[in-house]
């Protein structure tokens, strides 16, 4: 809005100066996720319990099954509240899930022998229909029934290793580590304003917002925050999807 405050305005060449003056930051910061990427190719890994099995739409299979004869796995665990209607749904686990949705969306990781599938914590036939309302293709599996540290911890992108008969989990992150699923913010953190959100360390006056507002909406594209009202925004995206007027138990 032209009445919010903004960043002060310069000639070309001081703010080229300035940029390479970031820049320089931003190389570090490159630079330390590499080592970060390389340590992490260096941790040791525990292995999954060898009768794991998850649910999908022949019945239960043996957990390696979603590995659709690959010998690398990429799992995202999606909250699932059971016999809620879709808008009462998980928002964030709904914007982790929506930019890999696609089956088209893991090619390079199939082309570099990985899979990607999600796993909810629900009851299959619910999950499949929420599945079909979103649009995914991706593979879905219910890990309602497991209890394993290993499999199935809702929130959490995790990261397995076959070999022969054996499975072995060799990282999982959870909370901004999902962040790498949606490329928005990273976009986001490149604008003027940033993300908006009250925990950013913004200049005095920026518009901000309770964190996570932006992840429920109501119609008109207004914020309602975590399970307040409104739907997860990807919702919005659906064919023929209404205003919701349910509340949430």
């Amino acid at each position: 809005m032209p009445d919010e405050p903004a960043p002060p305005v310069t000639d070309h060449d001081d703010f080229e100066r300035a940029l390479l003056e970031l820049r320089k930051r931003e190389k570090a910061h490159t630079r330390e996720g590499d080592a970060i990427a390389a340590a992490r190719r260096r941790l040791p890994m525990t292995q999954v319990p060898p009768d794991t099995t998850v649910v999908g739409p022949d019945g239960p299979v043996p957990f390696g099954d979603v590995f659709e004869g690959r010998d690398e796995l990429i799992v995202y665990s999606h909250m699932f509240y059971d016999g809620e209607p879709w808008e009462w749904q998980c928002e964030g686990c709904t914007r982790n899930a929506w930019p890999m949705g696609d089956a088209a969306d893991a090619a390079y990781l199939n082309a570099n022998g990985i899979t990607f599938a999600i796993l909810a914590d629900g009851p299959y036939e619910e999950i499949a229909a929420f599945r079909d309302f979103m649009g995914y293709t991706a593979p879905w599996y219910s890990n309602a029934h497991l209890d394993d540290p290993t499999v199935g911890i809702a929130g959490r992108i995790s990261c397995y290793l076959r070999r022969e008969d054996k499975i072995y989990l060799t990282y999982w992150t959870t909370g901004r580590g999902d962040e790498v699923m949606n490329p928005v913010f990273g976009l986001l953190d490149m604008t003027a304003y940033g993300r908006r959100e009250e925990w950013e360390d913004s200049p005095e006056g920026w518009p901000q917002f309770p964190t996570h507002s932006f992840l429920r909406t109501d119609e008109h594209g207004a914020p309602t925050g975590p399970r307040n009202g409104g739907r997860p925004v990807p919702q919005w995206t659906r064919p023929g999807v209404t205003a919701a007027d349910a509340e949430p138990e």
